[in-house]
């Protein structure tokens, strides 16, 4: 079974991919310049604090 949600997501990407010729380095550049172009609509989430780990071994 086809999910249509990723069908769309792919239809999308091989216009794009085509759009530039599936020059790698394009394609980077244009999707840098279109999150640029979104100014603070991007939501960069903090960082996650990994637990602390104990660096003392348990004694057997």
């Amino acid at each position: 079974m086809k999910d249509p949600f990723v069908a769309e997501i792919r239809k999308f990407r091989l216009e794009h991919t085509r759009q530039f010729g599936s020059d790698l380095h394009a394609i980077c550049e244009d999707l840098r310049q279109f999150e640029a172009s979104l100014g603070d609509r991007v939501v960069a989430p903090p960082p996650r604090k990994l637990p602390r780990r104990d660096k003392r071994r348990p004694s057997p």
